[in-house]
């Protein structure tokens, strides 16, 4: 009997996240819907990477209410750094032709707020890379 290695999709992860749709409804939502949708970003990239590259990304919700507070927020810088690496290199490994890392966050998340709408097109870069690398785990695993 061989040993296979079971790729199936534990689930459909969602692909449908969007800047614009972010915004509006975390505006009527008071800011619980980015809440929502970064826990959902924070839980794709362990269902979709963590049996390739042996990490687990904490979860936004716990470092949202209380690992920044504690550490003045530089533990936000961390997690965006790591997390925009993780799904980087999960593009990368699994063959899409999308160029998304830490970079990213550094030079639009950070030095763009300079010009203000440079976190925002960080965003609308992370979502589309983490609608591409879904897409992918739901038809690949």
């Amino acid at each position: 009997m061989e040993n296979t290695v079971n790729t199936a999709p534990v689930g459909q992860l969602k692909t449908n996240k969007g800047l614009l749709k972010t915004i509006l409804l975390s505006l009527i939502t008071f800011g619980i819907y980015s809440l929502v949708v970064m826990s959902a970003v924070s839980n794709d990239i362990n269902i979709v990477a963590s049996r390739y590259d042996g990490k687990k990304t904490m979860h936004f919700c716990l470092l949202f209410f209380i690992i920044a507070p504690i550490t003045l927020g530089i533990a936000g810088i961390v997690w965006y750094h790591k997390i925009s690496n993780r799904i980087g290199n999960e593009l990368k490994r699994r063959g899409i032709t999308y160029g998304f890392s830490a970079s990213d966050y550094w030079l639009w998340g950070v030095l763009g707020s300079l010009i203000i709408v440079g976190p925002f097109i960080y965003m609308h870069k992370m979502f589309k890379a983490v609608n591409k690398m879904n897409a992918h785990y739901n038809v690949n695993g």
